[in-house]
């Protein structure tokens, strides 16, 4: 599979020690305190993306012990770190434990103090250019950002970018949220900045907010957030959403509509998305455990069930532990040969670019 560019740099030896004495209990120790706790709260994981439904039973048969309380499923990863802020002395059902955001929120999230280390046991097995150093935040699963379309209303589906400017598609096309706010909105973003010849990074934001305004202008852009009530209703018959996404909402449309998933020819981006405990996780033993089930075996195929490639999809395909059937779902390897994984410099620069000239260069807020 592809290989990852350097994401990380720097430790502090302070934080090496504060990650190793949140390691230093055993898995026992954490089982019988995350039971005697009785509960998680975890936050948007909607339960057809990347296979979560079927993980957080997994997680419920095993410790059944465990409560699991499940808030906003539908949340970005923005609204995510605001519920840390907003609860950061609310030991209720309203504070998550854990989170999962995209990449460039993990570093945002410990700089301001919001997630606490821990390193799970399978830690080793997980690429050191997918973490931080210090166990605050590591990479969970990746996929590469792709369109599903809706082909009962679409008749030629469209292979790349640029052919969105069509005008067959005419108030076709959406993203799954504001890219302000949500990471599978400002990648897509990136991507097709990407296919327009940027570079990752400011470039890329540059040319896909260029790109965005003018398929808004052309009347193909359609201000609303995708997903699979959209696209069966035909509102956004095209949405621009990552491969495991696009594949479950296709299964789970069973061909009414009928949809078809493409990745881009061009613009390839990887996404890698990151799991961190909250700092101030009102269940600390269960968030750990969590964790714990997540970078297990069993978790990691949890994933790949459901079309991610998890984090450590190299070790579990080393040792041989990949059911065939799993592999045979996914989309053709060489779909992925191009594709880009953005260091978290280059995501920064995008966000911030985004952010910034999405008014003015776009005009309109995605809901």
């Amino acid at each position: 599979m592809t290989v990852f560019k350097t994401l990380t740099s720097g430790v502090s030896l302070m934080a090496m020690l504060v990650a190793g004495a949140a390691s230093a209990q055993s898995l026992d120790e954490i089982t019988a305190a995350a039971k005697k706790e009785g509960a998680l709260t975890t936050i948007a994981l909607p339960h057809d993306w990347c296979g979560y439904g079927a993980v957080i039973e997994g997680f419920k048969k095993k410790y059944p012990e465990i409560a699991v309380n499940e808030l906003n499923p539908d949340g970005s990863s923005a609204d995510e770190l605001e519920a840390v802020r907003a609860n950061k002395g609310n030991t209720g059902p309203q504070a998550p434990d854990v989170l999962d955001v995209g990449l460039s929120f993990g570093p945002a999230a410990k700089e301001e103090g919001l997630i606490q280390p821990y390193k799970v046991s399978t830690w080793d097995s997980i690429p050191d250019s997918a973490k931080d150093a210090d166990g605050f935040w590591y990479g969970d699963y990746y996929g590469v950002m792709a369109f599903i379309v809706n082909t009962d209303m679409v008749k030629n589906v469209p292979a790349d970018w640029a052919d969105l400017m069509k005008p067959e598609y005419a108030g076709a096309f959406a993203l799954t949220g504001d890219p302000r706010s949500g990471n599978q909105g400002l990648m897509s973003v990136m991507s097709a900045g990407m296919a327009m010849g940027g570079a990752p990074g400011a470039d890329s934001a540059a040319k896909g907010l260029e790109f965005m305004g003018a398929l808004n202008k052309a009347g193909n852009f359609v201000p609303v957030a995708g997903k699979t009530g959209t696209i069966a209703q035909g509102a956004t018959p095209i949405v621009a959403a990552w491969d495991y996404n696009a594949l479950a909402w296709r299964d789970t449309l069973a061909g009414n509509p009928k949809a078809e998933v493409i990745i881009p020819a061009s613009g390839t981006l990887a996404g890698v998305y990151v799991q961190a405990i909250s700092a101030y996780a009102p269940h600390p033993n269960a968030a750990k455990l969590w964790m714990e089930y997540l970078y297990s075996d069993e978790g990691q195929l949890g994933w790949l069930n459901g079309y991610c490639h998890p984090i450590r999809f190299n070790d579990l395909a080393k040792r041989d532990v990949i059911p065939a059937d799993m592999l045979a779902k996914l989309p053709p390897a060489a779909a992925y040969e191009k594709a880009v994984f953005p260091t978290l410099e280059e995501q920064a620069a995008h966000k911030e670019a985004v952010t910034a000239g999405w008014d003015a260069t776009v005009g309109v807020k995605v809901e």
